[in-house]
């Protein structure tokens, strides 16, 4: 195999570093507010379902409906991210390998579809192709991460089979989605650790990587699973 059959990617923090964005507009709402906003508590929304992550607010006292509270800190981040591009090491890299291979890709994110549809545009601007097959928006999804429903639907969109896909994480809860949805997954660490996570493929970075590294992170998992 020197290509997997698909590869879904994780947005925030592991195509583009928009995590900054979204702590900087969290550390706002939680300072109009006069919450109590710790370290831990940034962390424990990174790559967490935006809905979830309003209703973490509201229980710390913040006095606004989750819709109103998910709007406010997508538009902030869609105002900071203006028309920039702030790639992660290698993932531009990896990307336009894979669509010059003919791997289908999908995108598979809890932020909103604003927010993927303003990256998607962009980065087939830089690329020159549509950089994705399919996207999945946390605003599609009924359950978001860390249940498996992103990953099922984007498997579902490019007809794969998710033992013969590889997903591209950066965070605990959506490596667990991917996990969970049969996906050989890579942790890429940045906001979060991931690679602390049982089962994950630990990358310290993208830079460098190629589709066949992809590959052979499934060929490796299955020969685990032989010898288990």
């Amino acid at each position: 195999m020197t290509s997997p059959a698909a590869v879904l990617f994780d947005l925030d923090g592991t195509l583009i570093d928009t995590e900054p964005l979204w702590m900087a507009a969290e550390d706002r709402l939680a300072a109009e507010f006069g919450i109590g906003w710790t370290e831990a508590d940034k962390a424990s929304l990174v790559g967490i379902d935006l809905w979830d992550g309003a209703r973490v607010f509201i229980a710390k006292g913040v006095p606004l409906e989750a819709d109103a509270i998910v709007a406010r800190l997508v538009g902030e981040v869609l105002d900071g991210l203006g028309g920039a591009l702030p790639a992660r090491p290698g993932a531009i890299e990896l990307l336009r390998a894979l669509r010059a291979d003919g791997v289908p890709v999908a995108l598979v994110t809890m932020s909103t579809r604003a927010i993927v549809d303003r990256v998607e545009a962009t980065l087939a601007d830089h690329l020159g192709i549509a950089p994705f097959d399919a996207t999945v928006a946390g605003d599609d999804c009924e359950r978001g991460k860390p249940d498996p429903e992103p990953y099922e639907r984007g498997l579902a969109l490019l007809g794969v089979d998710a033992a013969d896909a590889v997903a591209v994480e950066d965070s605990f809860t959506g490596a667990r989605s991917a996990l969970a949805a049969g996906l050989t997954t890579i942790g890429v660490p940045h906001a979060v650790d991931v690679s602390q996570l049982a089962g994950v493929v630990h990358w310290p970075t993208l830079a460098g990587r190629t589709p066949g590294d992809l590959a052979a992170a499934i060929e490796e998992r299955r020969a685990l699973g032989a010898r288990a």
